[in-house]
């Protein structure tokens, strides 16, 4: 087999030199990087300055690359299992053993009958979110088993799915014209800490007299930095964006003329609208009547100027039971005032439909061969992993493959995540860099490459920028791309099955990052350049044309209303609601950590201590309601679990809501547990998504 050191990994022998590539971490800025090589060795990770999106800056995070790349406890080397699961006991072994392994015993479930694989379940997400790396060869393989598919819900179902059920899509306006706007809403994101290239635009409009209103039940620090800040009640987005609505309606401050050329439903919404003036909305939301008639003032004032007004929406708001309600709503904002009809104005919560993705060729579904396996939801997996074989079900999951993802850490519910993970007749492959706490679960850990080390092509979901990642160094240690690694997994279970031998599973990284895009992106220009920017309208919706079914701006469904569901976005309450339970009265949101990404740099010492250490936000009545002050060790729980760590009595939360700041590694916490010992596996209103942010608490001391 050849070697990826020989073909893909062009080292020069001396240096300095510099390596354009693409940040491959779970943010919409996915910045353009330049690597700084000496002798192999590479020693700085910056901002490309030529790629107008990222201006030559980083976050605190990727600018300390090379931490992560050089990091003293990186696995360097295939590990095997040599104590109870989750002890973190392993042993080294070679590559040869571990995929010899690895593929006979696989091959042995797939081989007890025709849906047998199906006991077999991949699971990953946003580790890189390169196309190459993440479902390409990985895709190929599992397709060609049979295995379980995965339903890769973690993050923006609930928001996608609104999307395309009111724009027809994953798309909005460009990014880089919210300089231009006069007024900017910030729905449901800490942008300074998530989305640092926006809040660039966003500041340079600001500096022109725009206004900056942020929505978000948290004092962020973005929050800080806006003119007016609404803390809203987790969940109750909707009842806001409907509210404004009805003053919008009731005030006379819409475009007529397009909302009769472009929108499908107006009558049918106006109705439900003019269900929620601005006192119903206040009392659900815990917010002042005026705060929504300013902020009503505001937008439709826009229209009556003639001015661009914009909303950033991120998906934090959608992690409720009415998530996909909510993100509908605000969609349909834009429309009302006419907001399209400038390039600074409209919508944006994900550019990512707008990429010509060619998944058919990256992912090859027709392996299949007509096939139809079950489709395991990743944000059950807590559930699922303890699930018997039944007719409804299918065969117990036996064999689950990780990479790209952490979910001891990061799935919701999880005591009974690691309950799963510890069963003794699983058998866990995980691929990673770090020994997580996935990882301290695994049967073989197999070390993977990281982005400073591999081919790969990217997309964004905050601007409409194709990336290309080079390697600028060659890999550490043993370490392998995630797709080296399973081309050689095919090539072992080809000994047993010679479907594996088709030559689609020996596909250079290459000849992937090429076909990723087919003809609709200059390859040539990728590699000259380091990133290529789609051809698109600066005002896609000026004229209509929504990549809905009517080519319209859908404010009522009709895919939605054959689904079941409501075809209008309405206000749907939390799974658990805020005021509903007297035992556990706090409503509980967990938002990422500054210095890390999900969890993501947790182990980076450098970020780690900047965080300083797992806290909850707590307001100061309701701290001393409860007896708590500043730096005390407290119990958050509910009847899902406990978390034990330290409290802030913060000016950032509000009355009745904390803030269980960031997902740290379970093993990093006070008493071996994170925020997810608390969340749920309840979905969303559509999408089937997680409902990290709908969970009610209450804190205690630890005495």
């Amino acid at each position: 087999m050849p070697s990826m050191r020989d073909s893909n990994f062009p080292i020069a022998p001396t240096g300095p030199i510099s390596i354009i590539g693409a940040c491959p971490h779970d943010c919409p800025d996915t910045c353009s990087l330049v690597t700084t090589v000496q002798d192999g060795v590479a020693t700085k990770v910056h901002g490309n300055p030529a790629h107008p999106h990222t201006d030559g800056a980083l976050c605190t995070k990727v600018s300390r690359y090379t931490e992560r790349t050089y990091h003293p406890e990186r696995i360097l080397h295939p590990l095997k299992r040599s104590g109870p699961k989750g002890s973190g006991q392993f042993e080294r072994v070679s590559w040869d053993s571990a995929l010899a392994d690895i593929a006979s015993r696989l091959n042995a479930i797939a081989a007890r009958g025709p849906h047998a694989a199906q006991a077999i379940l991949p699971y990953s997400y946003a580790g890189t979110m390169g196309l190459v790396q993440s479902e390409s060869i990985a895709a190929r393989l599992f397709h060609q088993l049979g295995a379980s598919l995965l339903n890769r819900t973690i993050c923006a179902a609930a928001g996608g799915e609104g999307l395309v059920q009111t724009l027809g899509g994953k798309v909005g306006m460009r990014v880089e014209f919210f300089a231009e706007s006069k007024l900017i809403i910030i729905w449901g994101s800490n942008s300074i800490a998530s989305n640092l290239h926006f809040w660039r635009y966003a500041q340079v409009a600001k500096r022109n007299g725009a206004k900056l209103i942020c929505i978000d039940p948290r004092r962020s620090e973005t929050a800080e930095k806006c003119h007016e800040h609404i803390a809203l009640l987790p969940g109750t987005d909707a009842a806001l964006a409907l509210a404004l609505m009805h003053e919008l309606i009731a005030n006379n401050w819409l475009d007529h003329d397009y909302i009769a050329q472009h929108t499908l439903g107006w009558e049918a919404l106006r109705a439900r609208a003019l269900q929620w003036p601005p006192e119903r909305a206040a009392t659900v939301c815990g917010i002042a009547v005026a705060q929504i008639r300013s902020l009503a003032r505001d937008y439709g004032g826009c229209q009556q100027r003639g001015e661009p007004a914009a909303i950033r929406m991120n998906y934090g708001l959608q992690r409720v039971h009415g998530g996909g309600n909510a993100v509908r709503a605000i969609a349909c904002l834009p429309a009302l005032i006419g907001a399209w009809r400038h390039r600074a104005g409209g919508v944006l919560l994900s550019s990512s439909g707008q990429f010509p993705v060619d998944k058919q060729a990256l992912q090859r579904p027709d392996l299949l061969a007509g096939r139809t396996p079950r489709t395991i939801n990743m944000v059950t997996i807590g559930d699922d992993l303890l699930r018997p074989a039944s007719d409804e079900f299918g065969p117990a999951i036996e064999a689950l493959v990780v990479y790209n993802s952490n979910p001891v850490a990061v799935a919701p519910d999880s005591s009974k995540v690691v309950a799963g993970f510890a069963r003794d007749d699983l058998f866990t492959v995980v691929l990673e860099h770090f020994q997580t706490d996935t990882a301290d679960y695994a049967d073989y850990i197999l070390p993977a490459t990281t982005q400073l080390e591999h081919w790969d092509v990217h997309l964004s979901y905050g601007h409409t920028d194709v990336l290309l990642n080079r390697p600028a160094i060659a890999p550490v240690g043993e370490a392998k791309p995630n797709t080296q690694i399973f081309r050689e997994l095919a090539a072992r279970m080809a000994l047993d099955d010679a479907a594996f031998r088709d030559p689609c599973f020996s596909e250079s990284d290459e000849s992937l990052c090429r076909a990723a895009y087919g003809q609709s992106v200059d390859f040539d220009r990728l590699q000259r350049q380091g990133f290529a920017t789609l051809a698109m309208a600066d005002a896609p919706f000026a004229q209509g044309g929504f990549p809905t079914p009517s080519g319209r701006c859908e404010f009522f469904s009709e895919r939605l209303q054959a689904q079941g569901q409501d075809g209008l976005p309405n206000h749907v309450p939390n799974h658990e609601a805020a005021g509903s339970s007297t035992a556990f009265p706090l409503a509980m949101i967990s938002p990422p950590a500054r210095n890390f990404l999900n969890s993501t740099f947790v182990n980076v010492k450098s970020l780690r201590d900047m965080e300083g250490e797992p806290i909850v936000e707590i307001h100061a009545d309701d701290a001393h309601a409860r007896g708590i002050t500043p730096g005390d060790v407290v119990r958050v729980f509910n009847p899902r679990g406990e978390y034990v760590c330290k409290a802030v009595v913060s000016r950032r939360a509000r009355p009745g809501v904390v803030h269980g700041l960031g997902v740290w590694w379970r093993k990093l916490g006070l008493t071996g547990t994170n925020v997810n010992q608390l969340t749920s596996q309840r979905l969303t209103d559509m999408g089937a998504g997680p409902t990290f942010y709908d969970c009610l608490v209450e804190v205690s001391l630890v005495k």
